[in-house]
């Protein structure tokens, strides 16, 4: 494909917007595995989470004329994802209320032994955990955790205000730590 890794996001967008369409598999490359990962934590699902980081590929693609500073390309894109994942998150939500995938997924929290916790336990935990959070909070904590971004990103992404966000993060880490505590009673 002949993408090289040092390549910039402004080389490629502007290669991109110069006919070169080949270019944005570069930018797919670079992003994909980031933009997967937090859809997933939002959507719960693998298959929503593929659906959701292709859509927003090619929403991005389509309108990246529209993209003012090709230098913040990522947090661009990334604008694009979250609004997906909330639109996504509401037909998911929806759905659940319809149906129940998973008939274990009502059985509560997955088992975790006093023992050491493997790996796998503990990312099921987590992800069990996360999945109890409500959007908003879940969006702020993996935003500022797993994507390690600044409030001030965070603010332009979602829109909300920097002090309601570092309130959302705080109550989700709070709210985490109880359910993990009560979990591991069990």
């Amino acid at each position: 494909m002949g993408i090289p890794g040092g390549t910039s996001d402004v080389e490629l967008v502007r290669r991109v917007l110069d006919g070169d369409t080949a270019a944005y598999a570069g930018l797919v490359a670079r992003y994909r595995d980031r933009l997967g990962r937090y859809a997933q934590h939002m959507l719960g699902s693998v298959e929503d989470a593929e659906e959701v980081v292709q859509d927003t590929f090619v929403r991005a693609y389509r309108s990246l004329k529209r993209c003012e500073d090709p230098q913040r390309f990522g947090a661009w894109l990334y604008g694009i994802l979250v609004n997906r994942c909330r639109t996504a998150g509401g037909r998911a939500s929806r759905r659940r209320r319809m149906f129940v995938r998973d008939e274990h997924a009502l059985d509560g929290p997955p088992p975790v032994g006093s023992s050491d916790i493997e790996r796998a336990e503990l990312d099921q935990l987590v992800r069990w955990a996360l999945s109890l959070l409500g959007t908003e909070y879940r969006e702020a904590f993996l935003l500022k955790y797993v994507e390690d971004l600044e409030y001030e990103e965070m603010a332009q992404l979602t829109g909300v205000g920097v002090s309601a966000l570092k309130m959302r993060v705080k109550r989700a880490r709070e709210r985490l730590q109880i359910i993990i505590r009560e979990a591991e009673r069990v």
